[in-house]
C-alpha cells in the first residue's frame, strides 16, 4: 500500500513511521523548505509514554527533557501566590517541539520520501486510487491520502469542505518564543494570570519559554499583525508582561495561532482520512494535542496493518479513539472556563490529582498492533 501523508510536524512522520514497519510505503508532503523548528513545549503521559517507547525514541526524548518542573503564580508585582504542580503542564515528560519533530524526522528519513517546499492543490477519488494533484510537482496516484496537516487542513478542506464547518473557536489566541533567561530561572517557571489574560515564563537549556494566552476573535495571519495583537493585549498586564512583549520582535522562534477545537462527525471519507490536529484538535488547552496525534498515528497504521480494507481500518480507527478524544475536547473547554477566575492553589491541585488518578483519559487501552 503507497500512502501519502500531508504534514511533517508529529502526526505525519509518527504515521509514517508505523506504516513502514507494518510494510507499507509513505510519502510526506510539507509546505515548508524544511522541518518547522519553533512551536510550544509539548508533553507526554500515560499511553502516549508506551508509543513513544516502542518507537524507539523514548530514550533520546528524555535526553531533551525540559526538566521545567512547578511554576510560581504570582501577581502584578511579582509575589508568589500559589505554585503549580508541574504535572499539570508538563506530564510524565515535557520536551520543546522543536526537539520531538526533529527527532522524528531523524527517524523517518531513511525509509519515507519527503516532498519538501510543496503542497497539495487537489484530490480525486476513484474506486482504487486517489489522484493527487501538487502546487509545484507532478501529479501522482496513491492508495490513500491522509491529512496530518493541522488545524488549518489542507486535505480536511478540500475533501471535507470549509474550516468553518467543524471549528469551535474557544475566543483565545496563544504566542510562544523562547528569550534570554534573564529571571535567572532553574527547574522552575513562573507564571501570571490578569484576568482573562496570562504570560507565563519557563526554563529550558540556556533559555526562557515565553508564552501568552488572550481573548481573540479574529487572529492575525501575518507576524506584524500578530505582535500589535500581543501588545495590544498586554498593555496593562503587570509582573513582566511589558518587558516580554519588548523581546517580542528579535525571537526566531515566534509561533501564533488561534485557540480553537475540530469536530467532524467522522474522521475520514472514501479513501482520505486525517489524523491528530486535522480531524480532531483538542486546542494547546487540553495539554493533549501532541498525545492525540502520536495515538492516532499508531491506530490509525495498526488498523490499516490488521484489516481487510481500508474501509475497515478506518472505521476501527474512528471507534478505538472517539471516546478518548471526546474526554480531551472536555478538558480543554473546562480549562477555557477556567480563565477569569482568581488562581487559588485548591484549584491547581485539584487539577494535579485529576491528571494523577488511575482513571486518567491518559491511560487510555489500545491494541497491540
Amino acid at each position: 500500500m503507497n500512502v501519502l501523508i500531508s504534514g511533517a510536524s508529529v502526526a505525519g512522520p509518527a504515521l509514517a513511521y508505523w506504516l513502514n514497519r507494518h510494510g507499507m510505503r509513505a510519502t510526506i508532503v510539507e509546505r515548508a523548505e524544511e522541518v518547522r523548528p519553533g512551536g510550544l513545549a509539548v508533553d507526554f503521559r500515560g499511553t502516549a509514554m508506551r508509543v513513544l517507547d516502542q518507537m524507539g525514541i523514548l530514550d533520546e526524548l528524555k535526553k531533551h527533557a525540559t526538566h521545567s518542573g512547578d511554576a510560581a503564580v504570582v501577581d502584578a508585582d511579582g509575589h508568589q501566590i500559589a505554585t503549580m504542580p508541574g504535572e499539570i503542564f508538563a506530564g510524565e515528560l515535557e520536551v520543546l517541539k522543536t526537539d520531538l519533530t526533529r527527532i522524528l524526522y531523524d527517524l523517518t528519513k531513511d525509509t519515507t520520501e519527503y516532498v519538501f517546499n510543496d503542497s497539495i492543490a487537489a484530490l480525486t477519488q476513484d474506486a482504487n486510487s486517489v489522484h493527487v494533484e501538487f502546487e509545484r510537482g507532478a501529479p501522482r496516484r496513491f492508495d490513500l491520502v491522509i491529512g496530518a496537516d493541522g488545524l488549518h487542513s489542507r486535505v480536511r478542506e478540500l475533501t471535507f469542505g470549509p474550516k468553518a464547518q467543524f471549528t469551535n473557536p474557544m475566543g483565545y489566541a496563544f504566542a510562544s518564543f523562547c528569550t534570554d533567561n534573564y529571571l535567572n530561572l532553574e527547574h522552575m517557571g513562573m507564571s501570571h494570570v490578569s484576568g482573562d489574560r496570562s504570560v507565563n515564563m519557563f526554563p529550558t537549556k540556556d533559555k526562557a519559554r515565553v508564552l501568552f494566552m488572550f481573548p481573540a476573535n479574529d487572529v492575525p495571519r501575518n507576524r506584524a499583525a500578530q505582535e500589535e495583537a500581543i501588545r495590544a493585549a498586554y498593555e496593562n498586564v503587570g509582573w513582566e508582561a511589558k518587558n516580554l512583549v519588548a523581546a517580542l520582535p528579535t525571537s526566531t522562534d515566534f509561533y501564533f495561532d488561534e485557540l480553537s477545537q475540530i469536530s467532524m462527525p467522522s474522521w475520514s471519507t472514501g479513501r482520505v482520512a486525517l489524523v491528530g490536529d486535522a480531524g480532531y484538535c483538542a486546542s494547546p488547552m487540553s495539554g493533549r494535542g501532541t498525545s492525540q496525534a502520536l495515538l492516532g498515528a499508531y491506530v490509525l497504521a495498526g488498523e490499516l496493518s490488521i484489516q481487510d480494507s481500508h474501509e475497515k481500518a478506518f472505521a476501527e480507527y474512528e471507534r478505538e479513539l472517539r471516546d478518548y478524544v471526546a474526554a480531551n475536547h472536555a478538558m480543554g473547554q473546562q480549562a477555557r472556563d477556567s480563565f477569569g477566575f482568581t488562581p487559588s492553589q485548591e484549584l491547581f491541585d485539584a487539577l494535579a490529582e485529576a491528571d494523577n488518578a488511575d482513571d486518567s483519559t491518559d491511560n487510555v487501552a489500545l491494541k497491540d498492533y
